[in-house]
């Protein structure tokens, strides 16, 4: 099996940090030109695909959203040939329609953080702007949402996921202006993964878990981490079986538009590429450099 185009990245959100079903396990403990990744990385096959498994917040869940070395995350998992993205979190409901338990697989993003220089690959000699209309992968969007039908989920294929800084949780006041914005869920983590996946030629759908109603909804409490504990073990539970269903349904051939990116977003001519940035973006650029 072709490791380069069939290897799928499985990011496990709150409450997921493990998966089942791996055949032949074996740990990987990837050093990156950005640092550390969260924790080990899991590699094994599931369902007759080469799968790596990554617990975003570690396990034992031992590192806030403003701690997580996102640029590491993507880098490890695209230098074992990811190409496939599946990006499991919890989220807060800003819509009525949203109810806890509830699968939502957005298709747009809104960014409130505040990090540039952490959120790209590029500099230091090599400029590049992705194209990042359409953030997530639709075809793989797609085939969450059909995999997710056929198990009975309560699925939501769409939607806007605002991405707030944390670790607090909302303000009453901002929760509301999210709200009359139209946006759909709240988190803390997504946006940066997506636009990395993006850099790195990666297909990446989010698969967002809702645990709560945020606080807007006056008549129930406010969320808290305590409260949503209940719904987090459902969740990943129903996340378990949904990438079991889904994995084995991903092509084995990188050639999606994703995995093109870069084609229409390098700026700098590869003439004057710094040696030393070619040589530590060489699993992302490797294509441009035979």
């Amino acid at each position: 099996m072709d490791q380069e185009t069939a290897a799928i990245g499985i990011i496990g959100g709150s409450g997921l940090y493990q998966i089942d079903g791996f055949i032949n396990p074996q740990e990987h403990v990837v050093e990156t030109p950005f640092g550390k990744p969260s924790d080990a990385i899991i590699g094994g096959e599931v369902g007759g695909r080469r799968v790596y498994f990554l617990p975003r917040h570690a396990r034992g869940h031992r590192l806030l959203p403003h701690e997580l070395n996102h640029r590491a995350n993507i880098y490890a998992l695209r230098s074992l040939g990811v190409r496939w993205i599946i990006s499991v979190t919890a989220v807060g409901s800003l819509q009525e329609k949203y109810a806890p338990r509830d699968l939502v697989l957005p298709s747009q993003f809104y960014d409130r953080t505040s990090p540039r220089n952490d959120h790209t690959f590029f500099g230091n000699g090599i400029a590049a702007h992705v194209t990042f209309a359409e953030p997530i992968s639709t075809q793989l969007r797609n085939l969450l949402a059909e995999s997710a039908r056929s198990l009975g989920l309560n699925v939501h294929n769409g939607g806007t996921y605002v991405n707030m800084n944390g670790p607090a949780f909302s303000t009453r006041a901002e929760s509301e202006l999210n709200r009359r914005h139209g946006f759909d869920v709240i988190g803390m983590t997504n946006v940066p993964e997506a636009k990395l996946a993006r850099e790195a030629e990666i297909a990446l759908a989010t698969m967002a878990m809702v645990t709560d109603y945020d606080c807007w909804k006056v008549e129930e409490e406010p969320v808290s981490a305590q409260t949503v504990v209940e719904h987090l073990l459902a969740n990943a539970e129903t996340a378990k079986k949904l990438l079991a269903e889904v994995i084995p349904r991903l092509p084995t051939e990188a050639n999606w538009p994703e995995h093109r990116a870069l084609d229409s977003a390098l700026v700098t001519d590869p003439k004057l590429w710094p040696a030393k940035t070619k040589q530590y973006l060489e699993p992302i650029l490797r294509r441009f450099l035979d």
